[in-house]
Formats: C-alpha cells, sequence, structure tokens
C-alpha cells in the first residue's frame, strides 16, 4: 500500500514539474536569445558608428531584451521588502543606468565572435528556462554563457546571465547585500555608491 502510494506520489509530481517545464515554449525562448545576440552583434559591436550611437542602440536593446524590474528586485534581496516606494525606484533606475553604460562597453570584447547555441534546459523557477550558449575564444576553450528566460504574458525576457558558471544577478546580490549589511546608510547609501560608478 505505502509502494503504491509513494509511485503515485512521485508520479504526480514528475507530472507537475514536466507540466511547469512546458509553460515555457524553449524553441521560441531560444530564438529570442539568438535575435537578442544577432541584433548585437550586427547592429552594436560590428556597426561602424560613433560610441555614443552604439551607447545608444545598446541601451534600447538591453532596456527591450531584459526584465530590469525583475532583475533589480532580485539583486536587492530581502532589502526590497523593507526598501521604500521611492528607494525601489531610485534603485531601479541607477542600477539600469549602471548595466548599460558597463555592459555597452564590455560588449565590444565579443566583436567579430559569434554566439553558438547549444539548446535548452528547464529551469526550477516556474515561467522560467535556460537557454545556453558558447562564444569560441582566440586562445582556450569556448566561454560558456548560459541566458535565464522568464516568460509572461507570452513575452520573453532575460533576467540573468550565466559566464563560465557565474551569475551575474545572484554575484550583484551578494555584492549589494553585503554592502548594505555593513553600511549605516542602508539602501540610500548603495544608490549613492552605484550612481558614483556611473
Amino acid at each position: 500500500m505505502k509502494k503504491n502510494f509513494f509511485a503515485v506520489l512521485t508520479a504526480s509530481l514528475m507530472f507537475f514539474s514536466t507540466q511547469a517545464f512546458a509553460e515555457v515554449d524553449g524553441k521560441k525562448a531560444l530564438e529570442f536569445v539568438k535575435n537578442v545576440t544577432t541584433q548585437g552583434i550586427e547592429q552594436i559591436i560590428n556597426a561602424n558608428v560613433p560610441q555614443a550611437e552604439k551607447d545608444k542602440r545598446f541601451a534600447k536593446l538591453f532596456n527591450e531584451a531584459l526584465d530590469l524590474d525583475f532583475i533589480g528586485q532580485f539583486v536587492l534581496g530581502r532589502n526590497w521588502r523593507t526598501a521604500t516606494p521611492q528607494q525601489r525606484k531610485d534603485f531601479i533606475a541607477v542600477y539600469r543606468e549602471l548595466n548599460i553604460s558597463t555592459w555597452s562597453k564590455r560588449f565590444d570584447e565579443f566583436k567579430g565572435k559569434d554566439f553558438i547555441f547549444n539548446g535548452t534546459s528547464p529551469s526550477n523557477s516556474k515561467g522560467q528556462i535556460f537557454v545556453n550558449s558558447t562564444v569560441p575564444m582566440d586562445q582556450g576553450e569556448p566561454a560558456k554563457v548560459v541566458w535565464r528566460v522568464r516568460e509572461k504574458n507570452g513575452q520573453f525576457k532575460i533576467v540573468d546571465i550565466i559566464i563560465e558558471n557565474v551569475s551575474l544577478a545572484i554575484t550583484a546580490r551578494n555584492e549589494y547585500t553585503a554592502f548594505i549589511k555593513n553600511n549605516p546608510g542602508g539602501v540610500d547609501a548603495l544608490i549613492a555608491n552605484l550612481k558614483s560608478k556611473i
């Protein structure tokens, strides 16, 4: 009897797990990331335009492709719950600006390179999936780049980029949590610190 119960329970869990993963269309998620990288390479990295124009194009692509409100809430961690509405608004704004400024320049590292896509992997988070890719490097093994994609209301957005097993979102979350913990100014001090880096 017990054996049967656990067999049914296991089958049920597997079913609901599969249902959760099936919510995200892997093929569409992969095509979405492919389009983002193609736009980035053709319109920004390889474009023969001034850096100011590249920054402008990157800001547009970045804002359209990434769910920065979702990411900002995640990286602020438990401090999001205690932050005031104004602090949340200010944090998201400065976090967005800092990332656009940083990644617009770092994207040039991919000049002359193509992303090779290797399918998708399921995520334990509902409505999310991983898109796997590698980038051939001039020396050594290809760099592994994994994109965490979230689907909401039929729209796909990137919510994390994992480069060589290092999550950009988790790294930022750990850094910001430690900063707030060790700084009496709390969230306001973090916002000021991020502004100074732009």
